[in-house]
């Protein structure tokens, strides 16, 4: 029997080999066809088939026969699917076309669908198709190949019958650069830089015309990520900007606070001043921002309809404002320069009027120069309560978390670009992960317990894919309020100004710690790299497990029946709402030779999501005096600010968000869309079938979003990305609701 075993196990062997010589043999051709739309040419205001499709090549003597799959979005509570490592989820469908009996092949009943790593060490079959379109089961492989084999049976494990077709997933174009990349990568050309000389000068006149920042600030270098390298013609690039850092005075700003809890009722006025502290991290002293000498600032509850006064005053060298994220108050109010105020000069006090329509969790930040004033601190969340009492199912208690990044070089914090923003490209990703502004979060609970955690991402760039192994954890609610109904997950991705609530139990005694596992690109190797980074700890005491008021609850999916019933009378107009459309991308110029050059090898294929800087000194050495992000209404070719929307109070509009693909660097948009809110209704075609009010909403590369945006607020809005470089570098538009 052993000898059975041993002989069915060799010729599984043996098949393995002849699929993985058989898909190396077309790998070549299932590229190009995978270039090619699935369905065709590609049409305007889809989501890439290059990114999201695979064409399947049919072996000799099977000309006859063709397909694809769709690599559809998975079901879940987020705009991106992940596996709690960091793997991309995709939902297959295949359609298949010209094939012949199964039979016709030898005893083959069905055609099988198998999705396996590139080398085939890994194995997994997906489904059973035939001709037409098949749903799939979801693949959350980093690189794998799909294959058609004829099979003797329908519950076959493994592939042993003959090969009908086969495909390789978009992301297998990530391939180590040849020889001749890696020599161009090798030379130290220097002829972008600026000489030190020329930088000094702008620096100074810089310092004469505004009278900020730090004369002593220079650059050094940027962190490399662990495990990484680079060529030595990216490690000679320096932004062509002078650099600046907080300047401390004669007298060191005072040390910084933690976060205090300030009740507010209706009436009520509160003082925010923005100034400077000092504060400790990595052993080194930096000089930052800070609302009211806090890091966060105040955490702000008040009730939902109460309105307070805000009295900012502006303690920094150089303009701000507050801009009151998600909350949609008087249009006066938001904060926004050029459009709603004036900016708030140093020196100088603005009185802002801020009322509450919505229960949730929400926040504020500047709305000048985000890159350099939201990194150094300026941020603080507003907890609003609704008046029922079952808003949420129950928890034994609540903590609210601002997760950040911040960006320490060995000589301290790495300089921001002083007239305009460095890490123009991808965005400023941090190297120290903070939440509630410090390194390494810990809470103590007791055995059992239900944690309600608020999260919100305050970072410039990084989006999150946070868990807590070992703990059982339900999205409950987004932005501005309930989910329709609350959904097991095993991690949630939070991109920038993103807000989600999570209910999470802690059943085993022991330490549990707050997880950023992602899956980023070793661009130089072109293969994918697992980064787990631990932002905090949850210790749960070795008691005996106690009795809670949420225990029943809390492994109950709660159905929020008054959100349902309120997100039902605007859904049923999706399909009779007029239509907009918007399409995300990126031109650049004068950027380095190299950067250019490597950049176009890297765009052979994107991540949905950049979840980590692994081109460091190309991003930091990109300003957005080189890079111009476009919001482009395809309707009438208006970008950015020169698009002039507007709108009736009370339009429901379905709008469509394209995140082009065809660009030197496509990567996610965290889409913010100010004073209104919106439901997120499809991503890449597939509906969502569970939903929550939104103000922000994370695109990934190549992809489509569409919105039904309710359009209640009157006034002159914003719609921008909320990549605090992208935003710098122009990636914003103003809308009316008249």
């Amino acid at each position: 029997m052993s000898a059975v075993r041993a002989a069915a196990r060799t010729n599984v062997l043996a098949h393995r080999i002849r699929c993985v010589a058989g898909v190396l043999l077309v790998v070549a051709t299932a590229s190009r066809a995978s270039a090619q739309s699935c369905d065709g040419p590609p049409r305007d205001l889809e989501h890439s088939r290059d990114l999201y499709c695979i064409q399947l090549v049919p072996v000799p003597g099977m000309e006859r026969a063709s397909g694809h799959v769709e690599l559809g979005h998975a079901a879940g509570p987020f705009t991106v699917s992940v596996t709690t490592e960091g793997s991309m989820r995709y939902s297959p469908t295949i359609t298949l076309t010209g094939l012949p009996a199964p039979a016709s092949l030898g005893r083959g009943v069905a055609y099988v669908v198998w999705a396996a790593t590139p080398s085939m060490d890994q194995v997994r079959r997906i489904g059973v198709a035939n001709v037409g379109r098949t749903p799939l089961d979801v693949v959350d492989f980093d690189k794998f190949i799909v294959l058609v084999t004829a099979e003797e049976s329908l519950d076959v494990r493994e592939p042993t019958g003959p090969i009908v077709l086969r495909g390789m997933s978009p992301s297998t174009r990530l391939q180590p650069p040849e020889l001749l990349q890696f020599t161009l990568g090798a030379v130290r050309d220097t002829s972008f830089t600026r000489t030190r000389s020329s930088i000094a000068d702008d620096h100074v006149a810089h310092m004469a015309a505004a009278s900020a920042g730090d004369s002593a600030a220079r650059w050094t270098s940027v962190p490399m990520p662990r495990g990484l390298a680079m060529l030595p013609a990216e490690m000679a690039l320096k932004p062509a900007v002078a650099p600046y850092l907080p300047r401390a005075g004669p007298v060191a700003p005072p040390m910084v606070r933690p976060r205090r809890v300030v009740q507010l009722a209706d009436g009520d006025t509160l003082r925010l001043t923005a100034g400077l502290v000092t504060r400790t991290i990595k052993g080194r002293s930096l000089t930052m921002f800070a609302f009211n000498g806090q890091h966060p600032g105040p955490l702000l509850q008040v009730k939902q309809g109460a309105e307070v006064t805000v009295i900012f005053a502006n303690a920094l060298d150089q303009p701000s404002t507050i801009h009151w994220h998600g909350v949609r108050l008087d249009n006066r109010f938001d904060g926004i320069p050029g459009l709603t105020q004036d900016a708030v000069p140093a020196g100088r006090s603005f009185t802002y009027r801020v009322r509450f329509p919505d229960a949730g969790i929400y926040w504020y930040h500047p709305h000048v120069r985000e890159d350099v004033q939201q990194e150094l601190g300026l941020y603080g969340n507003m907890l609003v309560r609704s008046p029922r009492a079952d808003y949420f199912s129950p928890a034994d208690r609540e903590e609210v978390l601002m997760l950040d990044d911040l960006l320490v070089g060995d000589d301290g914090l790495v300089p921001f670009g002083a007239t305009s923003a460095t890490h123009a490209l991808m965005g400023r990703f941090g190297n120290v992960f903070l939440v509630n502004g410090e390194p390494g979060y810990r809470l103590q609970v007791r055995r059992g317990e239900v944690v309600r955690f608020y999260l919100t991402n305050v970072s410039n760039t990084r989006t999150l894919n946070l868990s807590f192994p070992g703990a059982r954890m339900k999205v409950i609610a987004g932005d501005l309020g309930n989910f329709e109904k609350e959904v097991w997950s095993e991690s949630v991705v939070i991109g920038p100004a993103e807000r989600y609530v999570v209910h999470a139990r802690f059943d085993k005694a022991g330490d549990v710690p707050l997880l950023n596992r992602v899956r980023a690109i070793d661009h130089l190797f072109g293969r994918f790299r697992e980064e787990t980074d631990t932002l905090g700890v949850v210790t749960s005491t070795k008691a005996e497990s106690i009795v809670t008021r949420s225990g029943g609850a809390f492994t109950t999916l709660r159905t929020d029946t008054a959100v349902t019933a309120e997100i039902s009378r605007v859904r049923r107009l999706a399909e009779r709402a007029p239509r907009r459309s918007l399409v995300m991308g990126v031109e650049t110029k004068g950027l380095p030779f190299i950067t250019q050059q490597l950049m176009q090898l890297d765009s052979v294929y994107f991540n949905p999501v950049e979840w980590s800087g692994t081109m460091p000194s190309m991003n930091w050495a990109s300003t957005a005096e080189q890079v111009r992000w476009v919001i482009r209404d395809p309707s009438t070719g208006r970008e950015n600010m020169d698009i002039d929307w507007r709108f009736r109070r009370g339009e429901i509009v379905r709008l469509r968000l394209v995140n082009e693909r065809r660009s030197l660097h496509a990567m996610q948009h965290p889409i913010h869309i100010h004073g209104q809110r919106f439901l997120v209704l499809a991503v890449n075609g597939t509906p969502k079938t569970n939903l929550a009010w939104k103000d922000t909403v994370l695109l990934p590369a190549g992809a489509t979003a569409d919105l039904l945006l309710e359009l209640s607020n009157p006034g002159k809005w914003m719609l921008h990305c909320h990549i605090a470089e992208h935003l710098s570098a122009d990636m914003m538009m103003g809308f009316t609701v008249q």
